[in-house]
C-alpha cells in the first residue's frame, strides 16, 4: 500500500483527487490544506509521495518540497499546480521535486503519476517537459566541455540529471530506446565513469 500525501489548499480539489487516490487498492491518501500540518504528520507518517500544490497559504510548495526532500530525501514529491512559468517550474526541480504536472492534466493523470513515480520515472506534464527541453538547449554548449560529448550527449546528460528515464529520454527526442543506451554508454566512456550517479555527480561539480 503506498501512502500518499495531498498537500492542496482548495477543498474541492483536494476532496475529488483524495477520493481517486483512494479509490485504488494499491493506495491510501492523507489529504492537508497546508504545508505546516504536513511537516507536523510528517514527524509520526512515513509517506511514499506527496502530491503538492505551489501556492499554499503559510509556506509555499517549493519552501516545504525543499523541507521534505532535506529530512526525508526519499520521499517523493509530484508538483501538481496551475503554474507554468520557468521560474516555479526549476525551482521546484531544484527544490528536489521528482516530477511536475500541471491541474489541467486529466484527473487519471495523477494516478498514473504516481504509479510512474513509484517505479523510477520522473513524470512531467507535456508542456512542462518541453519548458525544460527548451531551458537544456539554451544552456552551456556541448563543444565547451573538457570530455568532448557530442550536442546529443550533453543534451542525454541534461535530462539524466533532471530524473528523466532512458525511456522517458526517448520519447523526448524521439529516438529509440536503443540510441538512448548507446548514447549513454559513449558518455561514460568520454567521461572515465562506470554508471549514472559517477556521470551525474561530475555534471553537478561543474567539471564539464
Amino acid at each position: 500500500m503506498l501512502n500518499i500525501a495531498l498537500v492542496e489548499d482548495d477543498e474541492e480539489i483536494r476532496a475529488v483527487y483524495a477520493y481517486l487516490i483512494n479509490k485504488d487498492s494499491e493506495m491510501k491518501a492523507s489529504p492537508f490544506g497546508d504545508s505546516e500540518s504536513f511537516l507536523a504528520a510528517c514527524k509520526n507518517i512515513k509517506f511514499d509521495v506527496v502530491i503538492m500544490d505551489v501556492n499554499l497559504p503559510g509556506m509555499d510548495g517549493i519552501t516545504c518540497t525543499r523541507n521534505i526532500k532535506t529530512t526525508s530525501p526519499e520521499t517523493l514529491v509530484l508538483m501538481f499546480t496551475v503554474y507554468e512559468n520557468n521560474e516555479n517550474i526549476f525551482k521546484a526541480l531544484e527544490a528536489g521535486a521528482n516530477g511536475y504536472l500541471v491541474k489541467q492534466s486529466s484527473p487519471i493523470s495523477i494516478i498514473e503519476a504516481i504509479r510512474e513515480l513509484h517505479s523510477g520515472g520522473a513524470p512531467m506534464s507535456g508542456q512542462i517537459a518541453r519548458k525544460v527541453l527548451d531551458h537544456f538547449s539554451k544552456v552551456q554548449k556541448p563543444n565547451s566541455n573538457q570530455f568532448g560529448l557530442s550536442e546529443r550527449e550533453q543534451e542525454i546528460l541534461n535530462l539524466l540529471a533532471t530524473g528523466f528515464r532512458y525511456q522517458d529520454i526517448a520519447d523526448q527526442l524521439h529516438i529509440s530506446f536503443g540510441t538512448v543506451r548507446t548514447h549513454i554508454y559513449n558518455i561514460y566512456t568520454k567521461m572515465h565513469v562506470d554508471n549514472r550517479t559517477e556521470a551525474l555527480n561530475k555534471w553537478r561539480e561543474g567539471k564539464l
